[in-house]
């Protein structure tokens, strides 16, 4: 962590958010393999991104995840939905949620990128189902 950021309310508040999204283990993951090269991008989006607008008060974590979630599915980040479909274990976002997010995201985004993030939401819903299974 940058010095700058560190001692921010801020950043503090940033990365108890996403620490509270994302879970402590990737949030120490990130932490941990971040270098000099890409810790003051990990600084900004844990400022900007957690601190700025995830924890802003008038939404829920869940309403900012179904958000979320639809943004990166229009963008097609890949990666990006396939974390944020995890973190809804944090959020609150149900599965009927991520449906009707996705269905809105083939009307005002496209078919192809609502059918390729649910090709995604269905891997990951597998994944965690197995999880959960083998607890």
């Amino acid at each position: 962590m940058s010095d700058a950021f560190a001692h921010s309310a801020r950043y503090r508040q940033g990365i108890a958010t996403r620490r509270a999204v994302l879970g402590e283990d990737h949030v120490e993951r990130a932490q941990q393999t971040s270098t000099d090269f890409d810790r003051p991008f990990q600084d900004l989006i844990t400022e900007a991104a957690w601190g700025h607008v995830w924890s802003r008060p008038g939404w829920t974590k869940r309403e900012r995840s179904i958000v979320t979630i639809a943004l990166l599915a229009a963008l097609g980040q890949d990666e990006e939905v396939a974390m944020h479909v995890r973190a809804t274990a944090n959020t609150g976002a149900t599965r009927e949620d991520i449906c009707e997010t996705l269905l809105h995201v083939a009307i005002y985004a496209g078919v192809p990128a609502a059918n390729h993030a649910i090709k995604i939401v269905k891997q990951v819903f597998g994944e965690m189902d197995a999880s959960t299974a083998s607890r």
